[in-house]
């Protein structure tokens, strides 16, 4: 990696104020029984997490809609797949949260759309 992309990632990575856990569902055989359980498979990640409210319009509504995009920041090299749970630290606070897609994967970081978490599909 070059020294302005370390340089950039640096900055960016100086911005990280919250930490996270990222947990799969995996198949596991238990007594010979196989149940799908939790397996955490990323542990205290340094991240960070953006809010931006959007309103929106539709045909058949008379006002906008408020909805919430919810971004994780976090570095690129990490594998997080989509429908991971990933349970969010910061500011002493707990959330959960829903990996909502592919992430945006670039040089100095990759984001990552969220959604609350809701539950396994």
């Amino acid at each position: 990696m070059n020294q302005y992309i370390l340089a950039a990632r640096k900055a960016i990575e100086s911005q990280y104020d919250s930490k996270c856990d990222v947990i799969e569902k995996k198949a596991k055989e238990i007594n010979n029984i196989t149940k799908n359980v939790e397996e955490k498979i990323l542990m205290d990640k340094d991240c960070r997490i953006s809010f931006e409210d959007i309103y929106v319009n539709t045909e058949t509504d008379t006002e906008a809609k408020k909805v919430q995009k919810i971004k994780l920041f976090i570095a690129p090299e990490l594998n997080i797949l989509p429908g991971s749970k990933i349970v969010v630290t910061r500011k002493g606070r707990t959330m959960e949260y829903k990996n909502s897609g592919e992430p945006a994967i670039y040089d100095t970081h990759q984001e990552i759309m969220l959604e609350l978490w809701k539950g396994w599909a």
